[in-house]
């Protein structure tokens, strides 16, 4: 099984997420040549500084452009399969947390990439954000702290986790 313990570039993704993302990128690349076209007819308007189409189009492709190259990097990176099992959270777990010892107050999510959030319905945190690298490498029991985009510390504490199956 993939596991991304260690290294902090791989990303893990269900076949269905990957699929998904895969075929998004085919698109955008296979609309390289409607836009280039859109970009040579408003081109041809006239004046460039005056040429609002043109300025449109040219943005549409550099926002197209940008998607392809993360799209790409994204998917290079990404591990494709069951989710890594750990005895330490890791992306691809399903984590429940408690709130500053307050046994009611819990939260039960998915730590791994935003792109999968389309297929599930749990919530899903990035590694990246302040909860997921305050949790990850964390143990069932284990508290930690974290800085909420607010400014308050928050206390969590690692109720269980499961890898994610989709």
């Amino acid at each position: 099984m993939p596991t991304t313990d260690g290294d902090q570039g791989t990303v893990w993704l269900s076949q269905e997420a990957y699929d998904r993302l895969q075929a998004e990128l085919d698109e955008h690349i296979a609309n390289r040549p409607a836009l280039a076209a859109e970009i040579n007819a408003r081109r041809e308007e006239g004046d460039l500084r005056e040429n609002g189409g043109y300025h449109a189009a040219r943005e549409e492709q550099g926002k197209a452009e940008g998607r392809i190259l993360y799209l790409k990097e994204f998917l290079r990176k990404a591990v494709v399969g069951e989710a890594p099992t750990s005895n330490k959270v890791a992306p691809g777990t399903v984590v429940t947390i408690q709130f500053d010892d307050d046994e009611d107050d819990t939260e039960t999510f998915l730590l791994g990439s935003r792109e999968i959030a389309a297929t599930t319905d749990l919530t899903v945190y990035s590694p990246e954000s302040a909860l997921g690298k305050a949790i990850l490498g964390a143990g069932k029991g284990d508290q930690v702290k974290y800085t909420a985009p607010s400014g308050a510390e928050i206390k969590v504490k690692v109720i269980a986790f499961e890898p994610f199956a989709g």
